[in-house]
């Protein structure tokens, strides 16, 4: 008896250190985190993304996919970003050979110019959270409050990132069990895939929804037999390389009609369209069709929440001037 109350004490006392110690390095993010030491720094990012934003509209999609990406595979640390002449980086990973450069090139802009003002000070990931944050806004999304405090990775592997991020093929089984992962739950899911609304992707990520689906079926049933046959045209001249819009409806404007597409049959990926299919995550975006405030608020919300994933603090990360290169 003496023994299990020793036991069960030495797991009470590991419990709560684990909780404490959780809870010690979610404290390291908070939103005024450089209020003492670069006051201006959202304000020189802004201004650093406007005028990309000015050179190319692709800067919306590129840096908000950019942060989906990075804080996917080793957290929200920029590792991402990291580049490496034996092309063995994250970057360098067949799952983010399509992410566009000019959302890489947004944030070393910003970075550059944050340097001038706060030198050492702004690591690489918190300026990408923000750059990300002001791209939804600008592109007549809901603004938010970013923690801040961030410090950049000291890994970026390309062999580490295979099944760390949703496949175009995933059913609503296996998106969940990888956000969750990030303690994500389906709802932030749902919010997050709303992203969508923005950006492209490739005829080889959707074909097989359009040429021998099944036994029964050419094309797949869930696809609108019109959008199915505008696709078919589009993906026609055998380049699976060739470029299609997420959101055939408002490809520019951040906005719910991602949810209205796929209760209309338009959702290009299957691990879109699968959220409307499927029974258990219908009534959200049935929810998320009707309101674009409800949207919104869950989209906030699971933005914030996927920004505390993996976070670095301390020793365990570091801050430089080039977010291209470790610089310890």
């Amino acid at each position: 008896m003496h023994e299990q109350r020793k036991m069960s004490s030495w797991r009470g006392l590991c419990f709560l250190f684990w909780i404490m110690l959780i809870g010690q390095c979610q404290a390291h993010l908070k939103e005024n985190f450089y209020s003492s030491t670069c006051p201006n720094v959202e304000s020189i990012v802004n201004q650093a993304v406007s005028k990309k934003l000015r050179q190319t509209f692709t800067t919306i999609p590129a840096t908000l996919r950019l942060f989906l990406h990075d804080c996917f595979f080793e957290g929200c640390d920029a590792s991402i970003l990291i580049t490496s002449s034996d092309r063995d980086a994250e970057r360098d990973a067949e799952e983010n050979l399509s992410l566009p450069g000019d959302g890489f090139d947004t944030v070393i802009k910003a970075k550059e110019a944050v340097e001038t003002k706060c030198p050492g000070v702004v690591s690489c990931a918190d300026i990408l959270a923000v750059a990300a944050r002001d791209v939804v806004r600008m592109a007549g999304g809901p603004s938010f409050n970013v923690e801040l405090g961030r410090r950049d990775g000291l890994i970026s592997k390309a062999s580490r990132v295979p099944e760390k991020i949703p496949k175009p093929s995933f059913n609503l089984k296996q998106l969940n069990s990888l956000f969750s992962q990030l303690n994500l739950t389906q709802l932030d899911m749902i919010a997050l895939s709303g992203g969508h609304t923005l950006g492209v992707s490739h005829c080889d990520q959707f074909s097989n929804r359009l040429h021998s689906f099944s036994s029964s079926a050419q094309t797949d049933p869930s696809l609108d037999p019109d959008y199915a046959r505008q696709l078919t045209a589009a993906c026609s001249n055998s380049d699976e390389s060739t470029v299609i819009i997420l959101d055939p409806e408002t490809p520019q404007t951040f906005d719910n009609m991602y949810f209205k597409n796929l209760v209309a049959g338009k959702g290009l990926l299957s691990s879109d369209q699968v959220l409307f299919s499927d029974p258990a995550s219908q009534p959200t975006v049935r929810d998320f069709a009707n309101s674009p405030d409800e949207f919104n608020v869950a989209f906030v919300s699971g933005m914030r929440k996927l920004g505390r994933s993996g976070v670095k603090t301390g020793r365990q990360g570091e801050l430089g001037k080039d977010c291209t290169a470790f610089n310890s």
